[in-house]
């Protein structure tokens, strides 16, 4: 039996997966930060020696995969495993991942980059477990009508964003200050620490749920599929969830550098120094989690203020990609300051306003990943549009690693950095148009759905989307 005693209104059970979810946020962030500095650090710092060019390409398959994986995790936890024994073998495939990571190349013997492969590998298989199920099984803790639903998913994901926050700033410091094998032994400690309350808690707050894989429960019940045709309404809003999928690459391209070329601009271009100390480059890492922890609840009551003058779904894309280029115009001005000069040390604001642009863009974007799919994709339909957008996601994420390694080694690097920051704003402008031309006949395929006014059920799942951006997107 569940345990029913209740913290706030709300079971103990929703508390242990939001603890659950912000350690392994808290592992992956820490060891994200990390991954690019590491790769290119010299071997004589117990980095491995690469070149900026070979670590952002490594960066951006890794992080497409991330995306990528979680699909054929829900299916096998969906047909075989059931979502709890899913979460925990991905927690203990992300654990040896993480210390595989952390063993110091002196133990490895000339074998570190097979290691390093096989850490990113088990975090990979971990991930593929872990990640879409735990959403899975907060949502299971809810009837669709309980009012108490959409504050049950700002709990959740609050604590994933306080994962996101600390972690650069905890398991950043020690690996890039002390030893980068020090920081992944953290991020598996962190792992480890999540996973066990798991373990131990699950059953006593969880009782049942997810234990029996959902395919079988369905069968179970008799769900029957349906296998009638799409409707004209059907169709045309799963051209506009199409459509916002393909533009969302131009936004993954641009947002997903902060794990690569921000990184190492932060690392090798920017003056960190503050009151005699020097602010570590993996620092930065921290600030898109507390720029949502801080801005979220004021863009949410921004959109509810508004009342009937909130913008439309595609307009608020457009925002996003404005705010988004607006951060990289930013970036442009500080290649512009150092004058060609790879010697020259910019001001750390610059990094932190392009930052605080992009958290903005996500909050304006996140509504439309989390509650057009979610809720207006035809039943039939969710699953595969779910794909859809993943997939773009992914390919996002791909191309930032490619677009970012092109910054080069040695000679050139300021350089080829204005002409990338350049081209992604320029283009996330040019995409912000196209949607912002097309906005009224994108509302008018959408029929209704997720636009300002529809129904209150669906503005307070605005309001939770937009604090959902670690866990949703």
């Amino acid at each position: 039996m569940t345990q029913q005693t209740e913290i706030l209104g709300y079971s103990k059970g929703l508390f242990l997966l939001a603890n659950t979810d912000m350690w392994e946020r808290f592992s992956y962030y820490g060891m994200r930060a990390l991954l690019v500095l590491y790769l290119v650090a010299a071997t004589s710092n117990s980095g491995m020696g690469w070149t900026t060019t070979a670590a952002l390409n490594l960066y951006g398959t890794f992080t497409m995969l991330i995306y990528i994986t979680p699909l054929f995790g829900t299916w096998l936890a969906d047909n075989i495993l059931g979502q709890r024994k899913a979460i925990i073998y991905g927690g203990f495939l992300l654990t040896f991942g993480y210390f595989t990571l952390a063993i110091p190349a002196e133990y490895l013997n000339g074998f570190e980059t097979q290691f390093l492969y096989i850490g990113l590998f088990l975090i990979l298989a971990g991930n593929m477990l872990f990640k879409a199920n735990m959403t899975g099984l907060v949502s299971g803790l809810f009837s669709k009508d309980d009012e108490r639903r959409v504050g049950g998913f700002t709990i959740f994901y609050m604590g994933i964003n306080l994962g996101a926050f600390i972690s650069p700033l905890i398991i950043g410091s020690i690996g890039e200050k002390i030893n980068w094998h020090y920081g992944f032994a953290i991020a598996g400690i962190g792992m480890l620490i999540g996973l066990t309350m798991q373990i131990v808690y699950a059953k006593l707050y969880l009782g049942d749920l997810g234990l029996e894989p959902s395919a079988k429960v369905a069968r179970k019940k008799k769900v029957s599929t349906d296998i009638s045709p799409l409707t004209k309404e059907e169709k045309d809003r799963s051209k506009v969830i199409v459509l916002m999928s393909v533009f969302s690459i131009i936004f993954w391209v641009g947002f997903a550098q902060a794990g690569g070329l921000f990184n190492i601009y932060a690392s090798e271009f920017t003056d960190r120094s503050f009151i005699g100390f020097e602010v570590p480059a993996t620092w930065f890492q921290a600030l898109n989690g507390l720029f949502l922890i801080l801005l979220a609840p004021y863009v949410a009551n921004t959109w509810l203020k508004l009342g009937n003058k909130e913008p439309g779904s595609p307009v608020k894309f457009a925002i996003a990609m404005v705010l988004l280029s607006l951060g990289f115009f930013v970036m442009v001005l500080a290649t512009f300051t150092q004058g060609g000069d790879e010697t020259v040390k910019v001001s750390m604001l610059f990094l932190v306003f392009a930052y605080l642009c992009h958290t903005l863009a996500e909050l304006c974007l996140s509504p439309i990943s989390m509650s057009m799919i979610g809720k207006h994709a035809p039943a039939k339909l969710c699953g595969l549009l779910m794909v859809v957008w993943l997939f773009c996601t992914a390919l996002g994420n791909k191309l930032a690693g490619v677009i970012g390694s092109m910054v080069g080694n040695g000679g050139q690097q300021i350089e080829n950095a204005l002409v990338i920051f350049g081209s992604i704003g320029i283009a996330g402008l040019v995409t912000a148009l196209i949607v912002f031309l097309l906005s009224n006949k994108l509302i008018k395929w959408m029929h209704g759905a997720n636009e300002p006014g529809a129904d209150e059920e669906q503005r307070l799942e605005q309001e939770v989307s937009v604090v959902a951006t670690h866990e949703g997107m």
